[in-house]
């Protein structure tokens, strides 16, 4: 009796075994949580990644400050990216707040049809000092090779692990534009793009848009329509305010650093057009649509409805880019 027995739990035993071995194979394993188990052994396709944007900044201090800062209780980010980032041969970078988790380094904050970005972003402090003024004027602190390498492979691994498209990795100050103006116009940006990170107008387009310019430049309405279209939040109202100033502000220190000014000048309205022809082609047609009789006249007569008219457009081109 004792044998058969033996023979019978044996038996039972390597019944359990042959199923959790196929539970095994079929991905059926159970997690133990804090009173209950769950069954990831069927997963949905129908979901998306949280995280759209990468945002990125200047810390505006020197890194152990900067760390002592974001380690809260007010303000934090993902990650921090020092000025000397190796280690071993290997860039190094500081993860402070895990991914899937809310970091706080947006603010009020609005790109494309989202606001508060912290929500759905990822932020990236890079330790710089940003602006100094002195005498001679505003100085920015530059970015080194290092860091900026660095950058580039923590932002190109986000970029590729989330699918972002060029135009969501931005800056805080195209995303807050009234309040924020990092990471400045020393971050280089078209550096990145060079490595496949971030967006860059063609310049074949830009000198097409700008040939079309020096002759006919777009109204403020068709400009403001067109800064929508890319990404930044300002109404389309035909009203030349401090927000469109800083809007322009931001948008040529991402896109036109060599002269930064916060003025429609028409190398700016040739940048803005062409990026929005190579990344939003379908909006094209909504900045310039075809003219109606009325919106000719509200086009030749903004004085007459009561709104001031257009500040002088400045056609100098840039000294740099």
């Amino acid at each position: 009796m004792m044998f058969r027995d033996l023979c019978v739990s044996l038996g039972r035993l390597g019944l359990v075994m042959t199923l959790l071995a196929l539970g095994g194979c079929a991905g059926g394993e159970f997690e133990q949580r804090n009173g209950y188990r769950v069954d990831a052994s069927a997963t949905s396709s129908a979901f998306n990644h949280r995280i759209r944007y990468v945002v990125l900044h200047y810390t505006d201090s020197e890194e152990q400050r900067a760390l002592t800062t974001l380690m809260g209780p007010k303000v934090s980010s993902h990650y921090l990216v020092s000025r000397s980032p190796i280690a071993h041969g290997q860039p190094v970078v500081r993860q402070l707040v895990g991914e899937q988790q809310r970091a706080w380094h947006a603010g009020v904050s609005a790109w494309e049809d989202r606001t508060q970005l912290n929500d759905t972003s990822i932020g990236v402090e890079i330790v710089n000092d940003g602006p100094t003024d002195t005498p001679r004027g505003r100085r920015w602190q530059e970015y080194p090779d290092t860091q900026i390498e660095t950058v580039i492979a923590l932002v190109s691994d986000l970029a590729t692990r989330y699918d972002l498209p060029p135009t969501a990795i931005v800056g805080h100050s195209d995303i807050a534009p009234q309040r924020k103006i990092d990471p400045g116009p020393r971050f280089p940006w078209h550096r990145l793009h060079l490595a496949g990170i971030g967006a860059w107008p063609r310049e074949a387009d830009v000198e097409r848009f700008r040939r079309a310019f020096d002759r006919a430049p777009p109204t403020l309405v068709q400009y403001q329509r067109a800064l929508r279209a890319y990404g930044y939040a300002l109404p389309a109202d035909g009203e030349w305010s401090e927000l469109n100033h800083d809007v322009t502000r931001a948008f040529q220190m991402h896109f036109r650093p060599g002269a930064v000014t916060g003025e429609r000048d028409t190398d700016t309205l040739a940048r803005l057009w062409a990026l929005v022809a190579r990344y939003h082609p379908e909006a094209i047609s909504r900045i310039t649509p075809p003219p109606t009789q009325s919106a000719r006249h509200q086009n030749g007569s903004a004085s007459a409805l009561g709104k001031p008219s257009l500040p002088p457009l400045n056609r100098r081109r840039p000294d740099s880019e």
